[in-house]
């Protein structure tokens, strides 16, 4: 369970038949869902880690597609009752989620295992590619009480 104010997690299921199967991700009637802004998919290849960054105004969704993800959270909001606090998930074949990132909420994820990793966003805005709603920090920022 998150543990970072703000989070949420959805436990996904596949629905089988003889012909293969099926998963809902995001639906506009759940209640974790809030806008849509666009969707994207990012791949990272077996050990690479794709840290940190945050947004100051949209909200992430992340969904891992294939593979297993390691997906790291870290609070830095000003006046949040969590801030300092740090969530990790494990997500992807063997664990479908999809996971609600606050704004400003720091993460990244780290591919493990032996294939590539197909991650899925839906972002609650679309991408502004004159002035972009991302800010990056150093993989070994000592700021983030975690190492990858």
């Amino acid at each position: 369970m998150p543990q970072i104010e703000g989070v949420m997690v959805k436990k996904l299921s596949f629905i089988p038949d003889e012909r293969g199967r099926l998963i809902e991700i995001l639906r506009r009637d759940d209640p974790i869902f809030e806008k849509f802004g666009q969707i994207y998919l990012t791949t990272a290849y077996p050990g690479v880690i794709k840290a940190w960054h945050y947004h100051r105004l949209q909200k992430d969704y992340f969904a891992v597609l294939s593979g297993m993800a390691q997906i790291v959270l870290y609070d830095n909001r000003e006046g949040s009752r969590t801030r300092g606090l740090v969530d990790e998930f494990f997500a992807g074949d063997y664990n479908p989620l999809l996971i609600s990132i606050p704004p400003q909420v720091i993460h990244g994820f780290k591919a493990l295992g032996m294939k590539e990793v197909l991650l899925l966003n839906c972002p609650t805005e679309p991408y502004n590619h004159a002035e972009p709603d991302e800010y990056r920090l150093p993989v070994d920022t000592p700021m983030i009480p975690f190492q990858w």
